[in-house]
């Protein structure tokens, strides 16, 4: 850089300290920054370890480590082995225990492998929460394969990686019969008959090298390791070897050269089978519960996520879809983890903040002692409040998790300091063994305090303290009223962002601005980091200077705006919008609004019920078209474009017309300049 950038030489030239700098830094330049761990590795050795490699002991850790890497560790002859520990095992023990209580045993083992509710989780793309399945491509593919067999999954779960992902719509096309298989010789036909013809696993690499060139496994294991770590000059000599063995065996040479063309092209991104295999397995494993016992399986699930606010609420929308309740924490019910009470799934009290293992402990077993908690006072009473101070207490009202409790959440959080007073009172009172006339439960709820009279919090400051507590809100959301925009303006949902990544791609968001990060650029000039925030997550957009000083007056706490631009998804980073356009929802849906369309039955045709949509109609014009669908005897008929009215979409003629013909039945289309998800 110091050589090829002008202002870099200008710099050091003109300043001693910065010329300093410049050459410490070549010094450090290429030198290890850090000594990181193998997250899963674990060297074994037949005598003491310091025999066979030098070892590190990060500061501050208990963790030894070899300073050599695994490549250095590999050729000094020492076994290296990597154990891999998989949340889903948890989430799958978790599920196990739950249908246990309710007397449901399952050996999760010896589950049916045809069973036709599990396909069809995986057919219908339905695998949110599937181990390795959950993207949107591969959700994608899942559902032009219908895979039927186990084998149909462990492929799948090879084919979705960079490389051999090109080839997963030739590979589903052989399957279902819409492309001839064929084989460079029939000598492969058993070995690549399992994937229609295509080089899927690592073993099927080796197997050919065995077969058709007589290697033999350990020979073909080489093999298949140079051509993975494009270790050019082995690969090269050993192919030789192949396409000469395979000509003592009866191939062509042109035969040979092209198999061995093909087996390299797939080896460099072959996937081991063993491991596919096990990957899919656990992956039906997950899939088989979801199918059969999904409130046991989600509550497991989220218990997993239970201190990723982003991926909780995620999978609180998931069960909205499932049809599944997601109730909120409750001191009468909750038990620490996520748990399902009468089908629906209750929310776990070790989700809260600053609600720790004592205190949940302690509130369980005074519940399940004396039964369900009555007020605020015997609250206090009758759990340990070493285990559960103040700043607890006022954690479980503000989360809304003391709801079940005499009063309002403003009526309980006002009454803690006098509650804890109070059940510390008679707790010194019993320590001094002081029996008094008032020890009956009866006498002690005469002269407790009582609750002031105080309304409840706004709904806004509930929603705020519930975000504050538990990472997202659960009693509602401040963006309920703007659901329908979001579904319109947006052409992905912020958890697809991420999950895809796909760099470069222009997208639409709605939702809430909830932070705005103020920076400045080598110029001097303002730009800002935004955070949107709607049902499926939050993303970080970058405003740069230009698009921050075209729309920083609508950067506002709070704002409901729809933010325009190209995902940047670089490695290592989590994505981001960078912003081209902000519009506030009164701009979009009049710059965006192409369709408004309404549901309703024929016969209501002639009915007052008309009248009250003309009215609204004429009350708002504007360039939106408008579009009926009729019903008749409940079934959806044909689609009609109104003549007589274009319309002016905005939220209140939304409310209006929804409260018409219900939510349900209303839907608008947007005109976006991207392409829609």
């Amino acid at each position: 850089a110091i050589k090829q950038v002008q202002e870099l030489q200008d710099l050091q030239d003109a300043d001693p300290v910065i010329k300093q700098l410049m050459d410490y830094s070549q010094v450090l330049e290429g030198l290890a920054r850090h000594a990181s761990t193998h997250a899963a590795g674990v060297v074994i050795t037949p005598k003491a370890l310091t025999n066979y490699a030098p070892l590190y002991k990060a500061p501050g850790s208990d963790d030894i480590t070899t300073q050599f890497d695994m490549k250095c560790l590999e050729s000094t002859g020492v076994l290296k082995m990597d154990f891999l520990g998989l949340r889903t095992l948890t989430v799958i023990q978790h599920t196990l225990n739950a249908l246990k209580e309710r007397g449901i045993e399952i050996d999760i083992d010896n589950i049916p492998l045809d069973d036709k509710d599990t396909y069809r989780i995986f057919g219908d793309g339905q695998t949110t929460a599937i181990f390795q399945f959950e993207s949107n491509g591969m959700r994608e593919y899942l559902r032009k394969l219908k895979p039927q067999t186990i084998p149909d999954i462990v492929a799948m779960n090879a084919l979705y990686r960079p490389g051999p992902m090109d080839f997963i719509d030739d590979f589903i096309d052989r399957k279902n019969g819409r492309k001839k298989i064929e084989y460079q010789h029939p000598k492969l036909e058993p070995i690549l008959k399992e994937t229609y013809g295509i080089i899927v696993y690592q073993e099927q690499v080796m197997k050919i090298a065995s077969e058709l060139a007589g290697f033999s496994l350990a020979k073909a294991d080489l093999l298949r390791r140079a051509m993975g770590k494009k270790k050019a000059d082995l690969m090269a000599k050993m192919g030789q070897e192949l396409i000469a063995g395979a000509q003592q065996n009866g191939i062509s040479k042109k035969v040979a050269q092209d198999i061995f063309t093909t087996m390299e092209q797939f080896a460099k991104y072959g996937f081991n089978k063993s491991h596919a295999v096990c990957y899919s397995y656990v992956a039906y494993q997950t899939a088989y519960l979801k199918s059969h016992y999904p409130a046991e399986f989600m509550a497991a699930t989220m218990t997993s996520e239970m201190g990723n606010s982003d991926r909780i609420v995620f999978f609180i929308n998931e069960c909205r879809n499932m049809g599944i309740d997601v109730l909120p924490p409750d001191i009468n019910v909750s038990g620490a983890i996520f748990s399902v009470v009468d089908g629906k799934i209750r929310f776990g009290l070790g989700a809260i903040k600053n609600v720790g293992r004592g205190a949940i402990e302690s509130i369980i077993t005074a519940r399940n002692t004396n039964g369900p908690f009555k007020t605020i006072f015997e609250f206090t009473q009758r759990i340990d409040l070493r285990a559960a101070n103040k700043k607890v207490l006022e954690s479980l009202v503000k989360s809304g998790a003391a709801d079940s409790l005499e009063g309002n959440r403003n009526q309980l959080f006002e009454a803690i300091e006098n509650a804890t007073a109070y059940a510390g009172s008679l707790a010194k009172d019993r320590a001094k063994n002081q029996v008094s006339l008032f020890e009956s439960n009866e006498m002690q709820e005469a002269i407790a305090p009582t609750l002031q009279n105080l309304p409840d919090w706004e709904a806004a400051e509930k929603l705020a303290q519930e975000k504050e507590l538990l990472g997202f809100y659960i009693s509602g959301h401040p963006l309920d009223p703007y659901r329908i925009e979001i579904q319109t303006f947006s052409t992905m949902m912020i958890n697809e962002i991420e999950e895809s990544r796909k760099d470069g791609v222009l997208v639409s968001i709605c939702g809430m601005l909830t932070g705005d990060k103020l920076i400045y650029d080598r110029r001097n000039r303002p730009m800002s980091f935004l955070t949107l925030e709607n049902f499926s997550g939050s993303i970080e957009c970058l405003a740069f200077a230009d698009a921050y000083a075209q729309y920083r007056d609508l950067i506002r706490p709070e704002n409901v705006l729809v933010v325009q631009g190209k995902i940047s998804a670089r490695e290592e980073e989590q994505p981001k919008i960078i912003v081209d356009k902000i519009l506030e929802l009164q701009d979009a849906w009049q710059e965006m609004a192409r369709g408004f369309y309404i549901n309703f039955p024929i016969d209501q045709l002639r009915s007052e019920f008309c009248t009250k949509l003309n009215q609204l109609f004429r009350a708002n014009p504007g360039k939106c078209r408008l579009y009926f669908q009729l019903q008749l005897n409940g079934e959806k008929k044909q689609m009609y474009r109104s003549k007589k009215f274009s319309i002016r979409p905005n939220q209140e003629l939304l409310s209006r017309v929804e409260a018409l013909v219900g939510n349900e039945n209303v839907w608008v289309d947007a005109a976006l300049d991207f392409q829609r998800k």
